[in-house]
C-alpha cells in the first residue's frame, strides 16, 4: 500500500499546534486568576471606530460612569472607540475598569483608561471571549460590527442553548439595531421558525443610561451576582 504523501510543512505544523496548547493553557489560567478577583463586572461592546465626539461615544460614557456608580466594574475590549468610552466612564466614576486587549493588525490598542492592574492581554479570540461571558453579569452592547455581532450572538447562543447562566442582554441605540430585532423576528422566527419566541426575552433595546441602569438593577434583584458558569 503506498504511504500518503502530505504537503511539505504538515508534520511541522502539527507539532507547532500542539505547543500552542500550552500557549492557550497560560492564557486561561492567567485570566481566570486575575479576573476571578476583580468582582461583578458588566461587559460594554461596541466598534474600534468610533470617535470620541460621536454621540454613542458620549453615551457609553455616560453608561459606564453610571454602571459603576450601581456598584457594578466594567469591561471592554480595552481598545479604542466604544471600549475607550467604556474605559474612560468608568474611571472617571471611580470604580472598576478592566480592559481585556486582542493582538490585531490594525485598530487595537490599549487605551489610557483601564485599571494598571487590570489590562490583560490576550492572543486568542476565543480564549478572551470566555473571560467576557464568564465575569459579566450583563452586555451592554453598543453600536459596532463584526466583532460586536459575534459577541452579542455568541452570548444569546450560550443562554439559550443553557450553557451558560442567564443574564440581561442590553442593545443600545434603536435607530440601529431594530433592524437585526426586526430581521430576527420576522425571519428567523415567524418566516422559518429557526428561533422561538422565548428567545426574543434575552433581549432589551433600549436608548438611555437610565434604562441600561433599570434592567440590571430590576434582573440582579431576582437573581445572585455570580460566575456564569
Amino acid at each position: 500500500m503506498r504511504k500518503q504523501q502530505h504537503p511539505k510543512g504538515w508534520n511541522e505544523k502539527k507539532t507547532n499546534d500542539s505547543w500552542a496548547i500550552f500557549k492557550i493553557m497560560g492564557e486561561f489560567v492567567n485570566g481566570f486568576e486575575k479576573m476571578s478577583r476583580i468582582g461583578p463586572c458588566v461587559s460594554i461592546f461596541g466598534s474600534a471606530r468610533t470617535k470620541p465626539d460621536n454621540k454613542y461615544y458620549l453615551l457609553a460614557e455616560s453608561i459606564a460612569k453610571r454602571i459603576v456608580e450601581a456598584g457594578y466594574g466594567v469591561i471592554t475590549g480595552g481598545g479604542p472607540g466604544i471600549m475607550e468610552a467604556g474605559n474612560k466612564g468608568a474611571h472617571l466614576g471611580g470604580g472598576t475598569s478592566v480592559g481585556l486587549n486582542i493582538e490585531l493588525p490594525f485598530e487595537q490598542h490599549d487605551n489610557p483608561y483601564i485599571d494598571s492592574d487590570k489590562n490583560l492581554d490576550f492572543d486568542y479570540f476565543f480564549v478572551r471571549k470566555v473571560m467576557f461571558v464568564k465575569y459579566s453579569q450583563g452586555f451592554v452592547v453598543m453600536p459596532g460590527g463584526f466583532g460586536t455581532l459575534d459577541e452579542l450572538f455568541e452570548a444569546i447562543t450560550l443562554i439559550q442553548t443553557k450553557k451558560i447562566e442567564r443574564f440581561p442582554i442590553i442593545m443600545v441605540g434603536t435607530e440601529f439595531w431594530q433592524g437585526v430585532i426586526d430581521w430576527i423576528k420576522t425571519t428567523l422566527l415567524e418566516k422559518f421558525g429557526n428561533v422561538s419566541a422565548t428567545d426574543l426575552e434575552l433581549i432589551h433595546l433600549v436608548d438611555t443610561e437610565d434604562e441600561v441602569i433599570t434592567i440590571l438593577d430590576s434582573f440582579y434583584k431576582k437573581y445572585n451576582l455570580s460566575p456564569n458558569f
